[in-house]
């Protein structure tokens, strides 16, 4: 059988509060998840010997830490199938951004081997795996954007405007670790509604400790809002702004300092991986 080929997304937090902390270390949290349209591509060949084997393109990736094999080895311990896969990652989307490439990939992974091994397993269990992986990989499994709560877990689809987005890599990489312990992180932010967040009363409570303790960041920040206001996704290193069409974006993008890796993507509400779900193996 030929390789097929899918799309995994990446993802922008639109806003992220941390509203408490939980008993088991983790946080409560609000945000909205958007996919943009630009992607990793998850190749896969099924093997009738039961082996697992990934390649990825990623730099630096070692295997215990590989979720799109973690995720195969779940699936197949989970499903009990005979069946394997050789797959391959072709890596697009900056790894530690905040832009949820590596769940994307897993998810995209769980998606993909449930159509091609024909396990027919549904959406919601396959979510539920996914989140023993990573708390971005059930909505990159739901493939909607989501409002969530939780600890990113708990989804409510969300329908949202689809402008065009400058995404920014400054080059530099943040320890999450190190900003969830930050002395002055806000842990305590009051609960909103999704009308808070349309009305815009909302913002990402890693913004300011990022800006402080990361120069790179700070300037790719001040250049970028000279032309929209430049946010932060997740904890970041990326950064993005909004544009209202894709050659006011291209233009600004082609200023960009060279010691910063950029790129022009349009928001989207369905994830290409959304179409995996949904589509039956032709035996």
């Amino acid at each position: 059988m030929k390789k097929t080929h899918y799309l995994a997304p990446a993802k922008l937090n639109l806003f992220l509060h941390i509203t408490s902390k939980r008993e088991d270390g983790y946080h409560n949290l609000q945000t909205v998840f958007q996919f943009i349209d630009y992607n990793d591509i998850i190749s896969i060949n099924v093997r009738t010997d039961g082996k697992l084997s990934c390649q990825s393109s990623a730099k630096d990736l070692p295997p215990e830490q590989d979720l799109v094999l973690r995720a195969a080895r779940l699936l197949k311990q989970y499903s009990g199938t005979t069946l394997g896969a050789d797959i391959e990652v072709d890596k697009k989307i900056p790894m530690g951004g905040g832009l949820g490439g590596g769940s994307s990939d897993a998810a995209t992974t769980l998606l993909a081997l449930n159509q091609l091994w024909q396990l027919e397993i549904s959406l919601e269990r396959l979510a539920e795996l996914g989140l023993s992986l990573g708390a971005d990989v059930p909505v990159f499994v739901h493939g909607e954007s989501a409002w969530a709560e939780g600890v990113g877990e708990l989804l409510s689809p969300i329908e949202l405007d689809e402008p065009w987005y400058i995404v920014i890599h400054p080059g530099c990489h943040v320890s999450t670790a190190e900003i969830f312990s930050a002395k002055d992180l806000t842990r305590d932010t009051l609960p909103i509604k999704i009308s808070d967040f349309l009305a815009g009363r909302c913002k990402n409570v890693f913004y300011n400790i990022v800006r402080r303790q990361y120069p790179e960041i700070e300037q790719a920040i001040d250049w970028l809002s000279q032309y929209s206001q430049a946010r932060l996704t997740g904890t970041g290193a990326c950064i993005f702004a909004r544009f209202e069409n894709r050659a006011e974006a291209e233009t600004v993008l082609a200023k960009l300092p060279k010691k910063w890796f950029g790129f022009v993507a349009q928001g989207k509400n369905l994830s290409p991986a959304k179409k995996v779900a949904k589509t039956k193996m032709n035996c």
